[in-house]
C-alpha cells in the first residue's frame, strides 16, 4: 500500500455564528436559543484546536465557511427588493425564522459535509466524496450546493478524486455525512472496514418502525447503502447498524455523539445501537476477515457507568480520537468532560488502565461551538490521503504555523465580537461577510467558489 495519513479538514466558523435554536433534537442548540454569540471567539477557538492538533502531529487542513445570510435562498422563498439590503429587511419583517435559518453558520460542522471513502477502499482507486443532503433540517439542507463547489475546488484532480452529487433530497434518502460513518483499519494506509449507522428505513415494509418517540432520526439505511454503491466499496467490508431510539430521544442526533472510532479502536456507549452486542460481534468478525487476524479494540461504556444524559451533556463521544504514534492515540475531548464527574472518572481510568492504545486525554475549550450543539469531532471531516493525493491539493488549504497566523489575523480583522438575533438583518453584516470570504478564497487558493464572486459582485 502507498503510505497514507488521515487529514482533518476543519471547518472555519463563519462570521454569522449565532444561536437561533434551529436544530430540534440537538439539546444544546435549543437550550441556548436567543443567546448572544461571539463569532470572533468561536472562530479563534476553532483555529486554536487546529493548531493544537497540528502540533501533536496530526495533518490539518481548512474548509471555508458558507456565505451567509444566503440571499439566493431568500429570493427563492419569495422575498424581493431592489437590492440585498431590501431583501434582508423584508425577511426580518415577514419571517424572521427564515432569515435566521438562512443565516446559520452550521456549515462549520464539517463532519456533516460529506461521506468520504479513501482510494484504498474503492474499485477505481480514487477518493470518493458524497456531499450530505442534510434534508432533516431546513437550515442545513441549503448547504450541499456550496459544499459541492468547495470540495470540487479542493479535490480538483479528477484522476484522483470523485465528488458525487448529493443524494436526492428526500427523507427516504436522508444523509447526514460522516457523522454517521466510521472507518476501521490497522492503520490509515491499510484497506478499511466501513461502519454506517442509520436511524430509520426510508422505504418499504418497516419504514416507520422503531422510531424515536420524541425526536426524529436523520439518517436512512437507504442513503448509506446508496453511498456504498456510488463509492464502489466492497460489500463484504461494510457493516450497518441501527441507532437505538432511546439514544435519539436522549439527544443523540448523530452517531458521533454516542460513539467514536479510529484505526483499530472503537469507543461507544452500550445504548448506541439496537442489539449493540450483535453489532459489535459483526464488526469484530468482519474486521478479523479483512485484516486476517488483527484485533478490533472495543471499549464499551455502560449506562450505569455513564448515563446517556451525561454522555450528551459532556459530548464525550464527540471527542476526536487521533493517532499520535505507533499504537498510540490521543482523545481530544471537550473541557466539559472534565466537569461531569462520571465522565471524568471514566477518562481517568481509561488512561490509568493502559490497556488500550488511547494514552492521552487533551481537554479543549470549544464552548462557542458546544452551545450550538457541536463539539471537537463535529468540526472536522476526516479524509485519508496518500502523499501523492495530498500533493494534488491546493497547498494553501494545508494548515501550518503560517496559516494559523494568517487566519487568526483574518478573523480579528473581519469578525464581530458579538452577534444578536436582530443583527442578522443588518446589511453591513452581509457586506462584512462577503469581504471576509472573498479575501479567504485568495488566502486558501480556491478561486471563485461563492455565487457572489462568480456574479462579479466582489466586495470592495
Amino acid at each position: 500500500m502507498p503510505s497514507a495519513r488521515e487529514v482533518n479538514f476543519d471547518g472555519l466558523v463563519g462570521p454569522t455564528h449565532n444561536y437561533a435554536g434551529l436544530s430540534v433534537g440537538n439539546i444544546a442548540s435549543v437550550k441556548h436559543s436567543g443567546a448572544v454569540s461571539h463569532p470572533r471567539e468561536a472562530a479563534l477557538q476553532g483555529l486554536a484546536k487546529m493548531k493544537y492538533l497540528a502540533d501533536l502531529g496530526v495533518t490539518q487542513a481548512v474548509l471555508p465557511p458558507h456565505e451567509r445570510p444566503s440571499i439566493a435562498t431568500l429570493r427563492t422563498l419569495g422575498f424581493t427588493g431592489p437590492n440585498d439590503a431590501a431583501i434582508l429587511r423584508a425577511a426580518a419583517r415577514q419571517a424572521p425564522q427564515l432569515l435566521a435559518a438562512c443565516s446559520s453558520a452550521s456549515g462549520m460542522w464539517t463532519a456533516n459535509a460529506a461521506t468520504v471513502t479513501p482510494s484504498s477502499d474503492t474499485t477505481d482507486g480514487r477518493v470518493h466524496f458524497t456531499p450530505a443532503n442534510l434534508v432533516s433540517k431546513f437550515h442545513r439542507s441549503i448547504e450541499s450546493p456550496q459544499t459541492s463547489r468547495t470540495l470540487r475546488a479542493i479535490f480538483r484532480d479528477q484522476s484522483r478524486f470523485v465528488v458525487h452529487p448529493p443524494l436526492p433530497a428526500n427523507f427516504a434518502l436522508g444523509d447526514e455525512g460522516a457523522a454517521n460513518h466510521t472507518r476501521f483499519a490497522p492503520n490509515h494506509g491499510s484497506r478499511g472496514l466501513h461502519f454506517f449507522v442509520y436511524g430509520h428505513l426510508g422505504l418499504g415494509p418497516g419504514s416507520t418502525s422503531a422510531r424515536a418517540t420524541q425526536f426524529p432520526s436523520r439518517q436512512s439505511l437507504e442513503a448509506s447503502e446508496a453511498i456504498r454503491r456510488c463509492h464502489q466499496m466492497n460489500d463484504k467490508f461494510v457493516c450497518y447498524a441501527k441507532q437505538h431510539p432511546a439514544a435519539i430521544d436522549a439527544g443523540v442526533f448523530h452517531n458521533d455523539v454516542v460513539s467514536v472510532g479510529n484505526e483499530n479502536v472503537f469507543l461507544h456507549h452500550e445504548r448506541a445501537f439496537v442489539k449493540t452486542k450483535v453489532v459489535v460481534d459483526e464488526l469484530r468478525r468482519r474486521y478479523d476477515t479483512l485484516t486476517r487476524g488483527s484485533e478490533l479494540v472495543v471499549i464499551t461504556v455502560s449506562e450505569r457507568r455513564i448515563p446517556l444524559a451525561d454522555a450528551v451533556r459532556s459530548y464525550l463521544f464527540n471527542s476526536q480520537l487521533v493517532t499520535t504514534g505507533r499504537e498510540r492515540m490521543a482523545l481530544i475531548a471537550p473541557i466539559d468532560c472534565a466537569e461531569v464527574p462520571k465522565v471524568k472518572n471514566f477518562l481517568d481510568g481509561l488512561i490509568a488502565g493502559g490497556k488500550s492504545p488511547v494514552r492521552e486525554i487533551h481537554h479543549f475549550n470549544l464552548r462557542e461551538s458546544m452551545r450550538n450543539g457541536g463539539g471537537p469531532a463535529c468540526l472536522r471531516l476526516r479524509v485519508v490521503l496518500t502523499n501523492s493525493e495530498i500533493a494534488a491539493l491546493p497547498p494553501q488549504v494545508l494548515f501550518t504555523d503560517a496559516t494559523y497566523a494568517q487566519l487568526s489575523a483574518w478573523v480579528r480583522k473581519h469578525y464581530r465580537e458579538t452577534l444578536a438575533a436582530g443583527d442578522l438583518a443588518d446589511p453591513h453584516l452581509l457586506e462584512e461577510s462577503r469581504r471576509a470570504l472573498d479575501e479567504l478564497t485568495q488566502l486558501l487558493g480556491l478561486g471563485s467558489i461563492y455565487p457572489f464572486q462568480s456574479a462579479g459582485a466582489h466586495p470592495t
